[in-house]
């Protein structure tokens, strides 16, 4: 499955969530290391879901960007 996430300016570092994966998160110094802990995350938090055995949220959200 491909999740879309979101990258974010936090300061002096990014954040990253994944709207289909409520509680996951992760941060970097950068937004390409932000991507990276974010694909770690993601892999972390399927394994718990399927170690607990809960459904794998399936992955629904889009991103699109737009002219303002």
């Amino acid at each position: 499955m491909r999740y879309a996430i979101v990258i974010e300016k936090a300061g002096e570092n990014y954040s990253a969530y994944a709207p289909d994966l409520p509680g996951c998160v992760a941060t970097g110094d950068t937004p390409l290391e932000a991507e990276g802990n974010m694909r770690e995350a993601i892999r972390f938090h399927i394994d718990g879901l399927i170690e607990d055995g809960l459904p794998i949220p399936p992955a629904e959200s889009t991103l699109a960007y737009v002219e303002a």
